[in-house]
C-alpha cells in the first residue's frame, strides 16, 4: 500500500503528485462465487490473486504483481447485480453521495467504512452504477494506470447531460487544485487526469433496453497483448463473446460481467 497516494487530498495547498480529484482510481467485481471468478479471470487475463485489507469476501487482482483490480463476492449479501464498477476518488464520500441524490442518482450501498477508505456504490439518473472512494488508495495511482484497464467508457443516452451530473458529483472541470479536464471531442466527452485521458462518456445508450450491453452503463476496458486468445479462453472456462474484432472483444465472464478487452492504450 502506498501511503502517499491519496485522493482528492481536502487541503488545496498539500495536494500530491498523486492526487486523482474525481478521477477513476479502481475498478472491482462484484461477485457471487469469489473461487470461480478467480479461476475464470486467471484464466482470460493472467491474474494472481491475494488477500484484501477489506475483508474474507474481498480480493486483489495482481498483473505482473501489481494491484489491478478488486473482487468482492457480495453480490447476493448487498443484493446487487454482478457487474464491474469503477470508483472515482473523492475527499468526501459522504458528500459525493449527497450530490449525487440531490441530482436525480441514487445510493445503492453506502456510505460505508471499508478500512483503509470509505466508500458508496451508486447509479446515476439514468440507470448507470459507478463506486466512490474515499481514503488511501490501493495502489499508487500512476502506476496502476500503467497496469490495470486502458480506460473506461460510459455508455448513456445523453453524454453532454451525463457529463454534467458526472462533473457536479466529482468536481470534474472546477477550481480544485488537481481536478479532472473536461473536453467535448467530436461526439462524446473526454476525461483527462494530469494530462492523460481516464475515461470517455458517448451517447447512444437506451434506457429501457431488454438488452443490458445497450441500457445506460460505465464499461471497463482491460489492456492485452492478445485479443483472440482471450476470448478463446473466456469461452473455454465458462464465459461467452458478445462481441469480438481484430483488437478489441466484449466479452461476458461465467456469472454474467461484461468487460472489454483490447490492444489498444485508451479509446
Amino acid at each position: 500500500m502506498n501511503h502517499d497516494a491519496t485522493p482528492c487530498d481536502p487541503e488545496p495547498g498539500a495536494l500530491s503528485t498523486h492526487s486523482v480529484c474525481g478521477a477513476p482510481c479502481w475498478v472491482s467485481l462484484t461477485s457471487r462465487d469469489l473461487t470461480a471468478a478467480e479461476d475464470f479471470y486467471r484464466a482470460v487475463l493472467g491474474w494472481e490473486w491475494r488477500d484484501a485489507k477489506l475483508g474474507e469476501h474481498f480480493r486483489i487482482a495482481l498483473a505482473d504483481g501489481s494491484p489491478v483490480a478488486g473482487i468482492g463476492a457480495v453480490a447476493s449479501m448487498w443484493q446487487m447485480a454482478v457487474a464491474w464498477t469503477p470508483y472515482f476518488a473523492v475527499p468526501s464520500a459522504d458528500i459525493a453521495v449527497s450530490r449525487a441524490q440531490e441530482r436525480g442518482g441514487t445510493a445503492a450501498v453506502g456510505p460505508i467504512s471499508l478500512p483503509p477508505g470509505r466508500t458508496a456504490l451508486l447509479a446515476d439518473r439514468d440507470g448507470a452504477t459507478f463506486g466512490v472512494w474515499e481514503g488511501e488508495l490501493f495502489t499508487d495511482w500512476e502506476s496502476w494506470r500503467k497496469s490495470a484497464p486502458a480506460f473506461i467508457r460510459l455508455h448513456t443516452r445523453d453524454a453532454f447531460d451525463a457529463a454534467i451530473f458526472y462533473g457536479e458529483v466529482l468536481d470534474w472541470a472546477s477550481e480544485r487544485p488537481g481536478c479532472c479536464e473536461v473536453r467535448y471531442e467530436g461526439n462524446e466527452v473526454v476525461l483527462r487526469s494530469h494530462g492523460e485521458v481516464v475515461a470517455r462518456i458517448e451517447s447512444g445508450a437506451l434506457e429501457a433496453a431488454p438488452d443490458p450491453t445497450i441500457r445506460p452503463h460505465w464499461q471497463i476496458h482491460f489492456r492485452v497483448p492478445d485479443v483472440a486468445a482471450c476470448a478463446r479462453a473466456a469461452e473455454t472456462h465458462g464465459g461467452s463473446v458478445l462481441r469480438e474484432g481484430p483488437d478489441e472483444a466484449v466479452l461476458r465472464d461465467l456469472d454474467g460481467a461484461q468487460f472489454t478487452v483490447t490492444s489498444h492504450r485508451e479509446g
